[in-house]
């Protein structure tokens, strides 16, 4: 099997299977220390790569430049590696199950090209069991190997937060678990070399698994209690920063806010569990309500929005509205599962017109998933409400008053659902300000 000092000594190499928000930054780091080879199936991606370009942001292009990283569209590639890791997303569909296609079509792959004696490892968030019970049986068949015998195989939880500089691969703990122990040992000296803040030796697969959608899940319900009491406070006639400005006095009181929950992790990784929970015969209640809450905020604002167009005596259909943020997160382009979209929609079903604008995001993306055309900013004018949907620095800097001259038709309305401004300073500008 596979050693750390073949690795290290550069007798053998890691393949780096999906070079995304979570794979790049990971061959990245990993390729200071070993030979690493990053696969990605989109040829555009590995060219743009190849250029020391990065459309996530994720990495600059000085950083990329430097590491020496062989990116291929060839999957015969990861014949050459002895660890082969898995950073593939894992998304929902439609009506909220767990879409493993990308992750299969990436173990189909790996099982082709996989040589005797090497060690396949998952990043991708799963309910637990998934690794074993989907993954393994892919590898087998297409492999022709024998998990425990031929191979062995690992998890390790991507911890990435898109954008944040701060909580980097290097500077965040590692979760690590294997088939075997030896394998536990194996992984934990790969990742020991790049996740300086510490490892954190899991019992088994299942309880890596396990822990990794949990993290995700405790942030949705926390968040989702946020939005609830901004609601009732919202009907109760106070604002809802001031009443957690005030709480937040306590020593032990969470620092959560109310917004919206999209992106690829928080918004999706639930319904891994509780698919898993309810195909055992459980049904989740707090999960599910707190998903349900989540999903609703953008109706929620967009009914806010409306109301604020009628108190204003503005006619609703037909009414402009501006969108000023589309990614699912400030200063990031990633536009999976973008919760904006459904305030977009929930405003067209009342006729109101609506333009999008997004500095971050790629308009070609834009159009292609959701239908949209983003607007420049200069182009944005005589608008009747604005909705500060996503707090791009490009927004903060505008200023409320700023952003406010966009209503030119009438008295100005902004909603500002990042509560990113000040009420008072919008009462002393006359805007009929809102916010979440």
């Amino acid at each position: 099997m596979v050693t750390l000092e073949s690795l290290i000594t550069r007798n053998g190499k890691i393949g780096v299977v999906g070079l995304g928000y979570v794979g790049l930054p990971l061959a990245i780091h990993l390729a200071r220390h070993f030979d690493v080879i990053g696969y990605d199936l989109k040829p555009d991606r590995i060219r743009e790569l190849s250029e020391g370009y990065d459309r996530t942001c994720e990495v600059d292009g000085p950083e990329l430049a430097r590491a020496k990283i062989e990116f291929t569209g060839n999957p015969e590639k990861m014949r050459q590696c002895q660890l082969i890791i898995v950073a593939v997303p894992t998304p929902i569909d439609a009506y909220r199950i767990p879409d493993f296609g990308p992750l299969k079509s990436a173990s189909a792959i790996v099982g082709k090209q996989l040589q005797p004696g090497s060690c396949v490892t998952f990043e991708s968030t799963v309910y637990p069991g998934a690794t074993e019970e989907v993954c393994v049986p892919i590898i087998e068949r297409e492999s022709g190997l024998k998990m425990g015998k031929d191979f062995t195989v690992g998890y390790s939880p991507e911890r990435i937060n898109p954008g944040d500089r701060e909580h980097t691969v290097d500077k965040i703990v590692k979760v690590v678990a294997g088939s075997d122990s030896e394998t536990t040992d194996f992984l934990c000296g790969v990742y020991g070399k790049v996740a300086l803040a510490g490892i954190h030796r899991a019992s088994s697969i299942k309880v890596a698994e396990a822990a990794k959608v949990i993290e995700n899940t405790q942030r949705d319900l926390n968040i989702a209690l946020m939005n609830e009491l901004a609601m009732i406070f919202d009907r109760i006639d106070i604002d809802t920063q001031e009443v957690l400005q005030a709480a937040g006095t306590k020593w032990n009181f969470l620092n959560f806010k109310p917004g919206l929950v999209g992106g690829h992790c928080i918004g999706v990784d639930p319904y891994y569990l509780t698919f898993k929970a309810e195909s055992l015969g459980y049904h989740p209640e707090m999960i599910l309500a707190g998903r349900r809450i989540n999903d609703n905020m953008a109706k929620y604002v967009a009914e806010k929005t409306v109301k604020l167009l009628i108190s204003a005596c503005k006619q609703v259909c037909h009414a402009r509205v501006a969108i000023l943020g589309l990614t699912f997160k400030e200063n990031v382009p990633d536009l999976r599962n973008t919760k904006v979209v459904d305030i977009i929609s929930e405003l067209k079903d009342y006729g109101v017109d609506v333009v999008v604008n997004d500095p971050m995001a790629d308009p070609v993306e834009a159009d292609r998933y959701y239908g949209l055309k983003l607007i420049p900013m200069h182009h944005i004018q005589n608008v009747d409400a604005v909705i500060v949907s996503v707090l791009h620095d490009e927004y903060r800097d505008m200023g409320l008053k700023q952003i406010s001259m966009l209503c030119s038709n009438g008295s100005a309305i902004v909603v500002d659902v990042k509560a990113a401004f000040s009420a008072d300073e919008a009462a002393r500008l006359g805007i009929a300000y809102w916010r979440l």
